[in-house]
């Protein structure tokens, strides 16, 4: 009885600060007339916040409410309740946008922010958005941008992002993926780029690792040059716009699909076909060959790293 009057006298002085700081804005000396930092309960309403700075129509339209609902179907923080819940924002069933890219765009946000509990950065900063970029015969398929930044995501969510946006492809109709050699070759050295001339990668895939995840992804993995150092190799290709290079895509093949993918693949052999994910089988394949102690071992700087070792979160 104590604690809940403990907590009811809290959240009414918090009432009070923001009533108190709204009228302070509202007299104008401010650049925002309102406090921009909206007050949360819960782990939903976090999702919801944190996406509204990136899309402010999605605020108070029932997005942590369905939350809620798909959890009681599947669990608390399952990674299904991440994709409906992605694909019913793109579908615009909680607010309208003006383009099916921005729809898209925040569906993904949504599907992050579930997976990293709405309290870091990585659905705004580290996914940064998407690219419609044709194939050889003028088909649309998706272009992943990436940053920095999804390193705090962790590296299986950022690996399930990648996952959530193809089910999201998928679902609107748009084709896959469908890399040249030359693209496969530039992620190559790309990797081993960063990981010598940048900053060691945690884990470091082999060249045979690079080329199967590359080859097999329904979706490109982009981003935008963060380095002002360019690729040693393989530059000015079509589809890829900076010959710098690119931190995100680094990230997100080595740390996270990679690294990840026996986790990944313990989780989408249940119930991936349920969701028409079928076409991620190929991390049965990459698992097996990693196991199988297939890949060769990888000797940079003096440190040896061992691809079939691959830490847990």
């Amino acid at each position: 009885m104590m604690n809940d009057e403990y907590t009811k006298d809290i959240l009414k002085k918090i009432d009070f600060a923001y009533i108190t700081a709204n009228a302070a804005r509202a007299k104008g000396y401010d650049p925002e007339e309102t406090v921009n930092i909206p007050l949360t309960k819960d782990m939903a309403e976090r999702v919801e916040g944190l996406v509204s700075v990136a899309a402010p129509q999605i605020m108070n339209n029932g997005l942590p409410q369905r939350i809620k609902e798909i959890e009681a179907i599947y669990g608390k923080l399952d990674w299904r309740v991440a994709l409906k819940i992605s694909l019913e924002t793109t579908q615009q069933k909680f607010c309208k946008f003006e383009t099916q890219r921005e729809a898209i765009e925040t569906g993904i946000r949504v599907g992050l922010a579930y997976l990293t509990l709405g309290v870091v950065a990585s659905p705004l900063e580290g996914f940064v958005g998407i690219k419609l970029r044709k194939k050889k015969d003028g088909k649309e398929y998706f272009a992943l941008m990436y940053s920095g930044p999804i390193r705090s995501a962790g590296g299986t969510a950022g690996a399930v992002s990648v996952i959530i946006a193809d089910y999201i492809r998928k679902s609107l109709g748009y084709d896959t993926y469908d890399p040249t050699e030359k693209e496969i070759r530039r992620m190559v050295t790309e990797l081993y780029d960063y990981h010598e001339r940048v900053t060691n990668l945690q884990y470091l895939p082999s060249e045979k690792e690079i080329r199967f995840i590359v080859s097999n992804l329904s979706v490109q993995i982009d981003g935008d040059a963060s380095e002002k150092i360019e690729v040693s190799n393989y530059k000015d290709i079509e589809r890829i716009d900076t010959n710098r290079i690119r931190s995100g895509p680094c990230l997100v093949i080595g740390e996270c699909i990679a690294q990840k993918a026996v986790k990944v693949w313990s989780q989408l052999k249940k119930w991936g076909n349920d969701f028409g994910l079928e076409h991620w089988d190929f991390l049965q394949e990459f698992v097996q060959l990693q196991k199988g102690g297939e890949f060769e071992v990888v000797v940079i700087q003096t440190q040896l790293v061992l691809p079939n070792l691959t830490l847990q979160e």
